[in-house]
Formats: C-alpha cells, structure tokens, sequence
C-alpha cells in the first residue's frame, strides 16, 4: 500500500510539474503537490445544504470554506489554507464546520501534506470513516482537531507518534472507541501535550489508572462522559500547571481530594458532576485560582454546606449545584459576595424562602435582607451575571426587584418554584431566554418582556398572568423560537394582524389562552416542531395552509378540546409527525391516515364515520391508538394484529364496528391496554390475547361476542380491569383447576350475559389485589401510558358512572344480569378491599354470608331480585361507608338491623320480602322476631330501638325532657317513643309520658 501511495504521489507531482502553466502563474507560493492534494481532497467529498446552526459544536451559518478553492490560484489563499511564508509549505489546515460530508481513506491526499502544523476538521460529518493509522505521519502536528466530525471505530495506537502534539481532540465522536493500549500509549509518549480532550469517546473498559503517566506540561484535561472507572488518580490534582479539569458524568468515577498541598494549584475550572466522587467543600473553598465550578448531581461530605462555603469565593464566575437535593434558606449575603457571578445554576434542589432584596442601611453599606422599604432598594446585584438557573426549588415571595435590573443578563430560569406577585419591568434588552412556568404569579406580561429583541425562548406555563395580548406585541421579537403561554387567564388575539408572522418559532404551547381563532401567523413558521392550541375556543374549519407548515420538521400537533369543523385530508402531510391529538372537535369525515413515524395518535369524540382504511397498517411505530366516541364502521382492520409488537393502547369504543376482533400476533408484550366497549363486534375473544402478558386493562363490553368464560386469561400476571358486561357470555365462570387466577384483578365486571353456575369460589379465594385493604401515600391510576388515560364505564351504586381515571384502589365485582345460583361463598368476605358488590338479577339462594361484614370499605351492595332467605346479618350494620344497600324481591325473614347506615336506607331497599320488619318499613316486629342491639349498646337487656336512631337522645338532654318528649311526639309512633323513653329514664319517665297522653287526650277532645 505504501508503495502505491508513493507511486501515486511521484505520478502525481510529475504530471502537476509538467502543466505548472495551466495552474499557477511564477509568483505563486503554494507547492505544486500540495495544491494537487488539497483539490483531489476536496473532490473526494461533497457539501451538504444544512443551514441551521450546530449549537453543540459552534458552527454557525456560512458557506464551506472548500468551495473557495479554485485551479489556478495560489493554494495559500484559499479560505482554511495557512503557509509558511518562507518555505511555501501548507503548515495549517482549518476546515471547521465547512460542511463536508464523505469518508476519509486510508490513501487520502491529505496524507501528503507533511508540514502540517495545525489540522482541524471538526464539526463535518465524516460518517463511516475511521482515523487512519496514517495520521501518525504528521510529525510536525502540534494541534490536531477532530471533534464532532462522526468518526467511528477504533483510534489508532499511531496517534502517540506526534510527539510534538500541544493538542489533541478528539471529544464528540460518539461511535469512536478507546481502548487501554492506546490510551496509555498516548499518556505516556505525547510528553509536551498541553491540552487533551478525549470527552464522549467510548472509553468504558479504561480505568483511570491508565492515566497515571500523564504529562506534567497538562494544563487541561477533559474527559467528560468517557465510561471512566475506579479510583481517581489523587496526583492529577497536583499537576503543576493543570489549570482545567473535566470529568463530569463518569457514574462510576470515585475519588477524593487531596489532603494537602492543592491549595496553591493553579486549578481554575474543576468539573466533577455526575460523578461518585466524595466532595468537600472545604477543601475546593481553599483553591486560589478557582473560577469555574461545575458539582451537578454529586455525592457531599462533610458539615460544611456546599452553598455556604462558596459563598465567601469572590473570584467564582461560574457555578452549578444544581440537582444535589440542597436545602435551607440561601446565606444571607450570596449575592452580595459573588460579584463576579457570570453563570449560576442551583436548579434541582429544595431551596426555601424569599431572594434576598438588596437594600441600603443607614450608614449607606450595602445588605442583603430579606425586606426593604421602598426607599432603600438599590437594584444591585451581581452585576455581570448573564446565565441564573433556580428552576425547581421551593422559593416563594416576589421576585427580587435586582434582578430585573441586570444590564448583561441572558438566561433567566426561574420555573417551579412559589414565586408570587406581578412580574416588574426589565430594565435592560439582553434576555435571550425567560422561563417563569409553574409560579403563582398574577398581572400582565409586562412590556419590557415584548422588547427583549434577543428573546429567543419565553415560558410563562401555568401561572395566573391575565390580560389581553394582542400579536402585534411580538413584532420585534424576530429571533423567537419558543412562545407557551399556555394556563393562565390570558386572552390571546390575532384580530387585524395578518402581516405579522414569527417565521423562527419551533414550539409553541398555547392551550387554554382564551383564543377563538386560528393563529394565523403561523403560516410563516417553516421549522415548527410542537404546536399546542388544545383547551380554546377555536370554532372554524383547521385552515388549508396548515397542511404545508412544517411538512418537514412537525412532530407534535395538538388541537383537542376546541370547536374544529370540517373535513381532513385522507393523509396527513408531516413526514415526521409523532404525536397528533385532535381529540374532543367537531371534525367529520374518514379517518385521516399519518405518516409511519406516528407514535400517539388519538382523534375521539368528534363526528368520524365510514370504514378504516388499510392504510392504517402502515403505522409500525404506533404505540396508542385511540379511535373512540365516533361513528366509524366495518369490521376491524386484521391487519392491527400486525401492530402488536409495538401498540400499547389500542381504544376503538363507542363506534360502530362489526365483525370478529383482530388476532394479536405472539408479540404483543407491547399491549396494555385493549378498549373495545360499545361496538357490534361479534364471534368469538381470540386465544392469542394470553400472549399479551402485561395488559392491564380489557374492556369488551356491550357488543354481541359470544363465547365462554376465558379461564385462559387467568394467567396474565398484570390484568387489572376485565369488563366483559353486556355480552353474549354462556356457561359457568368456575375453574376448578385454577391455582392463582387473576391475581391483580381490581375490577371484575361480567353484567349482563348469560353465565350460570355457581359463584366462583376459587376465584374469591385467589384475587390477592382484592384483599388487602391498602392505604397508599401517592393515588396513582391504573391504564396510565403517557399521554393516554385508561377509562371505564361501571355501574355504582345503580347508575352507569363513566370512570375517566381509574385510581388504583378501586376495586368492584358485578356478576348481576345473569343465571348464577347456589350459595353466596363465605370466601367473599375475604376482599377488604372492595368498593362495590353487585351481584342482582340471578338464582342465587341460600343465607346472605356473615362474612359481607367484613368488607369495611364497601360502599355498595346489591343482591335485589334473587332468591336469598334467611335474616339479614347484624354484622352488616358495621358497614360504615355502605351508602347504597339492595336486597329488594328476595325471601329474607326477621327484623332489620338498626342504627349507623341502616337508619338511611329506604324501603325500596327491601320491598318484595315479606318476611322483614322493622325500620324503616311500616311493618314492626315483635319481641321474638326483635334483633339483637347493635354492640356499640352494653346492656343485654334493653329493648329493641326498632329503627330508633341515638341522635334524639342528644336533643332530649341538651333542651330538656318537656323539649325532649314533645321532639318525640313529632318523629316517633306511641310504642317507638315508649321504647325510647324507657332507655333513658326507666319507668319513672314512662308514666309521665303515659299522663302526659291523657292530658293530651282530654285536651283534643275538648277542642273537638
């Protein structure tokens, strides 16, 4: 090869000899071969049309500078081109972000450019290429470049041949591996090395011993998210002159400081976040030189507190503790002592209490207190401070008055937190980036926001800001890139300002901004990405345009809950669309297909109809689809069985589908959530369900499938929800062979079909979510997948009651509407945790179980219209949070249990049994057919209350026994109010009762 190459170097420089005429005039400088070399290097790639700019890597609009190079000219004033002026040799090379897209040989010319000094080829995107070992010809390197330029595979041992290197990058090559060999080949050779920046390379198999040989000229190192390991070498502090150390995000990076001698390293910048290492703040407190200090997400030792100990560091212009789970209040003079602050982040922590005012004492010193009077607030602050980051913490209080009065400040993030009262007006335009979402904050925006004509970013999400903002208040903010206003009492209009567009804006989030049309200065807006106007008053038809805005760059469209009309185009235009909700509109037509990226697509309640195109299919990355509450028709695609591997939630209810139920294929690990509620589907459930191992819901009620029980689901190990009302379901639901059914099993709704047999015992036995009687600290939901929420429609309490969330201590059975008979099983009393048990409209027979007692949570129960007998069980009256209770047209015998919630049922809970007596039915009981007293009632002997409740007594002793027995006459019949008086006041209280009817008598019959 090498000899190839030489030969093809010696052709090359004869032929460029022998036409020096056709190329340069005499006075050129440039090498013949060499200007040969650059062209050939040149033509190897071409240049791609990116006009965006590459924040990560700096590069910036621009033509590439290779398209400066022309046959004919001198090589050495070609735009990246640098030569010796006395010799003619190319001695630098500068090719940043000049867009050159291609693969870089092995036998490239740039190879042939001997006398290189200086290469730098970063920011291009060489995709495929590897670093050629032949990069260890360039023995004259001292700098060498090629961050961020995708370079993948291994880097080459022949990199320590440059001996001479001053600097060596190599960061941002995300696919470009280290190994231990090369690394301590290049520790240890390249001994002039100043500057090493080896960050995001694939290093995760180096240990950090293998930096033990670094060269003491080192003066920064960087080394950020490299998979380094172990213990960090101690001695690296101790470099003489490393002023930059890098190490941030290396997890698994351990290490401590120094114990002496580092207080006079010239370490300046010192990165540590994301990293195990032990932290001390009261060694880095002591470091002389130290202006940059980045601890993100780190592991603190010592009493001494982080923010506390830098507090008094003067010299710090850079500062980040961001996400270390700090406390407390702030020192009270932090900002009065950082005067040099450029940029500090303290976002992530639970800082409490108010910002600190700056205010003037009376001897005319400055302080920070918490409050000042007017007339002592001086608006200073750290006055170079450009970049503030206190997103959430816990502060609360207004925003301090200096900070709108920071002449150079960019970035202002202050979201999360409990700030209140009215933003005040910025003093200065330099903001580039505002966000104060998830605040308190009331008022208007102020104008000075609208000024800040470097704004690229403004958040105002969820405070309480009102007032009308009409469009023409954005017309100088030409950079703007992401506007949500989104959950305030704003109201937004477009009236009158058609010539206004925000051509940069990538994300807009305008829900619930009181807007009533549809913003039409969105058509200008070619790079948009996120687009929310869900939650408004937008009543018209979505505009035409909208289809070419972003037909490139949208991912995130969502218009729900408006008034939207009209018709959609059968696809959807957005190459790159992921998530679109249309849902809640009015919106009529076929269902619009989007493109296959789509990942969430949810367009229920609105006025969709006819079949679903095949084409829907096509979506393999779909992962919630939710069709429900239209009109759609014809049978189920089979062809979404196919989508299995990927669909989690799959929601077509309330529609008008018919047909059989497409077969999932074996790879549905993916399926949560199966709602296919109110349909006409028909046939059988299909077997292959089983294989969808973690749904955890499945709602198939009111449709016409008929089929057995599935026993065969018994076995998914996280359904929760099993709706199958409404159906044609025959045969018996036991499982004889069962071993642990339906453990997660929280909702068991089988209404309406024709199932007999008797009750499933073994499944009482076994539903383990059921049974425990849980208090949790968080209500969480059951069918929760991103943006989807599961929903169900159950009967509680007698009424259909349309569930929007599920919470995850819901938990109900209802068998009714069937031909089940037999005996309730005592085993049901093992469900403490239940809410509701319906099991109405069958053949059961037999005793109501003593053991329904126990369910101390059940809110109602109903076994109305079967053929129980016997009494009703007193254990029931400890039901205390039974609101509804049904046993009407059954055989029940004996006296009604009396007080808690029995005092509030009325007599349709028991009609059609014509052995019961007592309260609150007309019929009483006598003393044999009396119930035992509730045990809250010590004596044995009293009599029965016969519906009596306790409250009366309270009104008896605290108004009197006259008030107390003429209440009696209102509320009760003769025999209750004798009962009643007999228990508080014995036979004494009896006979005056008794006197006090004859009087009563005689009275009446003298008035008569």
């Amino acid at each position: 090869m090498c000899l190839i190459i030489g030969f093809l170097f010696v052709s090359s420089s004869f032929l460029i000899s022998t036409s020096t005429s056709s190329f340069f005039n005499n006075s050129s400088l440039c090498h013949l071969h060499e200007s040969f070399a650059l062209l050939q290097f040149k033509h190897s790639f071409s240049i791609f049309n990116d006009t965006s700019y590459d924040y990560e890597c700096g590069c910036s609009l621009g033509a590439s500078r290779i398209l400066s190079w022309k046959n004919g000219t001198d090589c050495c004033t070609w735009s990246g081109v640098t030569c010796d002026m006395v010799t003619g040799n190319v001695i630098q090379l500068n090719l940043h972000c000049s867009k050159i897209l291609g693969i870089i040989y092995s036998n490239s010319t740039l190879f042939f450019l001997h006398h290189l000094h200086r290469l730098d080829l970063s920011g291009n995107d060489f995709s495929g290429s590897q670093i050629s070992s032949n990069f260890g010809r360039f023995t004259s390197m001292k700098h060498l470049n090629l961050s961020y330029s995708s370079f993948s595979g291994q880097v080459p041992q022949e990199i320590s041949y440059l001996s001479q290197l001053l600097s060596l990058d190599l960061s941002a090559n995300y696919a470009l591996e280290l190994q231990t060999s090369s690394l301590k080949k290049i520790t240890t050779n390249l001994t002039n090395l100043k500057e090493l920046n080896l960050g995001y390379l694939h290093v995760s198999f180096v240990e950090s011993h293998s930096l033990m040989n670094l060269s003491s000229s080192l003066t920064s190192i960087e080394l950020c998210s490299s998979g380094l390991q172990g213990k960090f070498p101690e001695k690296i502090f101790l470099l003489p002159n490393l002023q930059v150390l890098n190490l941030d995000f290396n997890e698994n990076l351990i290490g401590s400081f120094p114990n002496s001698n580092w207080s006079s390293c010239p370490i300046r910048e010192l990165r540590l976040s994301g990293t195990a290492f032990s932290i001390d703040m009261s060694y880095i407190r002591n470091l002389k030189f130290l202006n940059i200090l980045y601890l993100n997400n780190c592991k603190f030792i010592g009493s001494h507190p982080p923010l506390l100990m830098v507090a008094n560091s003067t010299k710090i212009t850079h500062l980040d503790l961001s996400d270390n789970n700090l406390g407390g209040y702030m020192p009270s003079n932090f900002f009065l002592n950082l005067q040099q602050l450029i940029a500090l982040d303290l976002g992530g922590n639970n800082f409490v209490g108010q910002l600190q005012e700056t205010c003037a004492n009376n001897s005319n010193q400055i302080s920070l207190l918490y409050n000042c009077s007017e007339h002592q607030l001086l608006g200073h602050g750290p006055m170079n401070l450009e970049y503030l980051n206190l997103r959430r913490n816990k502060l609360n209080g207004t925003i301090p008055s200096w900070l709108y009065s920071l002449p150079v400040l960019r970035t202002l993030e202050l979201s999360e937190n409990q700030f209140t009262g009215s933003i005040q007006e910025f003093q200065y335009v330099s903001l580039s980036f505002l966000n104060l979402r998830d605040n308190k904050l009331h008022g208007p925006i102020p104008v000075s926001v609208f000024q800040q004509e470097n704004l690229t970013t403004l958040i105002l999400i969820r405070n309480n800001l009102s007032g009308a903002v009409g469009l023409d208040l954005f017309s100088k903010l030409k950079y703007l890139g992401d506007l949500s206003l989104s959950y305030n009492n704003l109201s937004l209009s477009f009236n009158n300002f058609d010539n206004y567009t925000l051509s940069n804006l990538e994300w807009v989030e305008l829900a619930a901004c009181n807007i009533n049309e549809f913003p039409y200065f969105l058509r200008a807006s070619e790079n948009i990405y996120h687009l929310d106007l869900s939650q408004n008053k937008i009543q018209s038809n979505i505009p035409k345009w909208l289809w070419n805005v972003g037909v490139d760059t949208f991912q995130d469209l969502n218009l729900s809950h408006n008034l939207l009309t009209g018709y959609l185009p059968e696809q959807l235009p957005w190459k790159k669309l992921q998530n679109i909700d249309l849902r809640s509109n009015l919106i009529q037509g076929h269902l619009p297909i989007p493109t296959p990226s789509i990942r969430y697509y949810f367009i229920s309640n609105n006025q969709l109809f006819g079949e679903i195109s095949s084409l829907i299919c096509t979506l393999t990355s779909i992962q919630v689809l939710d069709l429900s509450h239209n009109t759609l028709n014809g049978s189920v695609p089979q062809c979404l069985g196919n989508l299995s591997d990927n669909l989690s939630v799959l929601d077509l209810r309330r529609n008008m589908f018919d047909g059989i139920i497409p077969t999932p294929f074996s790879k549905c690990n993916s399926l949560t959530s199966i709602v296919l509620n109110g349909n006409r589907l028909k046939g059988q459930l299909p077997r292959a369900l089983v294989n969808c191992r973690n749904i955890e819901i499945l709602d198939l009620g009111n449709n016409m499938i008929n089929d057995t029980f599935p026993q065969w689901l018994e076995s998914l190990p996280n359904l929760q929800v099993l709706v199958l009302r409404s159906n044609k379901f025959h045969g018996s639901i036991s499982s004889p062979n069962a071993t642990f059914p339906f453990q997660k099993l929280r909702v068991l709704d089988l209404s309406n079909n024709q199932f007999h047999g008797v009750l499933p015992t073994q499944y009482f036995e076994n539903f383990l979510a059921m049974m425990h009687d849980r208090r949790v600290d968080k209500l969480e939901y059951m069918g929760e997948y991103n943006y989807y929420q599961a929903s169900v429609v159950l009967t509680v309490k007698g009424l259909d009651v349309n569930f929007e969330k599920i919470l995850n201590i819901f938990t109900t059975i209802d068998f009714s509407k069937n031909n089940f008979d037999g005996k309730i099983p005592e085993s049901i009393g093992k469900l403490k945790s239940l809410k509701g048990v319906n099991l109405s409209h069958n053949k059961i027979y037999g005793n109501i179980p003593t053991s329904l007692g126990n369910l101390s949570n059940l809110e109602w129960l109903d076994l109305s219209s079967n053929k129980l007998s016997g009494e009703i069980p007193m254990q029931l009256s400890e039901i205390t949070s039974l609101a509804v209770f049904k046993i009407s047209q059954n055989h029940l015998v004996g006296a009604i249990p009396h007080g808690k919630q029995f005092n509030t049922f009325g007599n349709d809970s028991y009609t059609g049994n014509l052995g019961l007596c007592g309260f609150p039915l007309t019929k009483t009981c006598g003393n044999d057919e009396a119930q035992q007293p509730s045990p809250s009632v010590n004596d044995d002997d009293e009599e029965p209350t016969n519906g009596f409740d306790w409250k009366y007594v309270f009104i008896g002793y605290a108004s009197g026994l006259v008030i107390g027995i003429s209440v009696g006459y209102m509320f009760f019949s003769d025999d209750r109010l004798a009962c009643f008086m007999r228990k508080v006041g014995g036979e004494r209280w009896l006979k005056l009762l008794k006197t006090r009817r004859r009087n009563g008598g005689f009275n009446r019959r003298r008035r008569n």
